[in-house]
């Protein structure tokens, strides 16, 4: 039986027909009885920018909004409908940032999932990390969801302050990268 948190729980109604009895066909989707349409719950994409500059800084954020408002972030977002991960993030880096990053200034480093709360749903997401390296000290402006924006260094990087479980596993997994690469 599927839990509270799970995303599809509180669905009842077949979204193609309406019919009442949309019925759990395994741990992952339900059935409608009706019409026989399926729906599958699968992660949605999100991105997530690890941008260090050339003193060895990282740029973070502060969460405007909730899950984790108040807390430390990295800029990062949702795809949208018909665009790639690289589109997504070039965009969610200029929503956030005001910096304009190509996606030939984009690393793919790894993935990590995520239990995002939205609207009383625990949306499943599958977090596309993104390393970028930028020349000088590029000034940054907080927009969109960011209250503000600061540059700390890689070294001493406060990953607990940072409020969402998958950026700090990612953090982590980034950090213990480069002490691997010494």
């Amino acid at each position: 039986m599927m839990q509270p948190n799970h995303p599809l729980y509180r669905f009842r109604f077949c979204p193609l027909c309406g019919a009442d009895g949309f019925a759990e066909q395994g741990a992952n989707a339900r059935k409608c009885g009706t019409c026989g349409f399926t729906y599958y719950a699968n992660p949605k994409g999100a991105t997530v920018a690890i941008i260090v500059n050339e003193r060895g800084e990282m740029l973070t954020g502060c969460r405007k909004q909730n899950p984790a408002q108040g807390t430390r972030d990295l800029v990062g977002g949702f795809i949208d409908l018909d665009e790639t991960a690289e589109e997504g993030m070039c965009r969610e880096i200029k929503e956030e940032s005001g910096l304009d990053i190509s996606p030939s200034d984009l690393h793919y480093l790894f993935s990590q999932h995520n239990q995002y709360p939205y609207s009383g749903i625990v949306c499943r997401t599958i977090d596309l990390f993104f390393e970028v390296r930028v020349k000088g000290h590029p000034a940054a402006e907080a927009h969109d969801d960011v209250s503000n924006l600061t540059w700390l260094p890689v070294a001493t990087l406060p990953v607990e302050e940072f409020g969402l479980a998958s950026v700090r596993r990612g953090l982590r997994r980034y950090l213990a990268s480069l002490e691997l690469a010494k």
